[in-house]
């Protein structure tokens, strides 16, 4: 799912704005740090794959020799033919949520510090998306309207995990109450 998924959303980027690999790695962190993060290794050999197969192009050749990267007639019929195609992505997988299905096999304190751990992990991503969405100038275009869209989806996943990681300690709390 990495590959896949890493391969569009590179494409998708250069399809929006020709870029380095750093100027995408900034717009990655800003514009879907919440959909699908990518570090500076992943990206590079990616945009190796994307030029070797003819997605992709060098479109000029800076200082110290900063490529900077385009989107080829065939790459943007891919991502296009990708995206009207959500039938074909593999059913999501949460292995955190894999996780919460098996507490029952760990003492419930061990259960109680995990879910608490996933509500700061939630909140500390909700804090990210906020700022994100608080300093970035979002303009008017279509582009900028469907990252404002994806963030929000980011900002309202990770206050509904929190919320619910918070409910389940409760949850934990009063099982684990003594019977009166």
């Amino acid at each position: 799912m990495l590959a896949v998924s890493l391969r569009y959303a590179t494409l998708g980027l250069l399809a929006q704005q020709p870029g380095s690999g750093y100027d995408l790695l900034k717009r990655f962190e800003v514009s879907m740090a919440n959909v699908w993060p990518a570090t500076q290794s992943q990206l590079y050999g990616e945009l190796n794959k994307l030029a070797a197969d003819g997605l992709i192009e060098v479109t000029n050749v800076g200082p110290r020799g900063r490529k900077e990267y385009g989107i080829t007639e065939s790459g943007r019929v891919d991502l296009l033919a990708w995206i009207t195609r959500p039938h074909d992505d593999t059913p999501v997988r949460r292995p955190e949520v894999l996780r919460v299905f098996l507490l029952g096999e760990i003492p419930a304190s061990q259960a109680r510090n995990y879910v608490t751990r996933m509500a700061d992990s939630a909140d500390h991503a909700l804090a990210r998306y906020e700022h994100i969405r608080d300093s970035v100038e979002w303009g008017d275009s279509d582009t900028a309207f469907f990252a404002r869209a994806a963030l929000e989806f980011g900002l309202r996943t990770a206050a509904m995990e929190a919320d619910w990681a918070r409910w389940l300690a409760e949850a934990i709390d009063r099982r684990n109450e003594p019977q009166r």
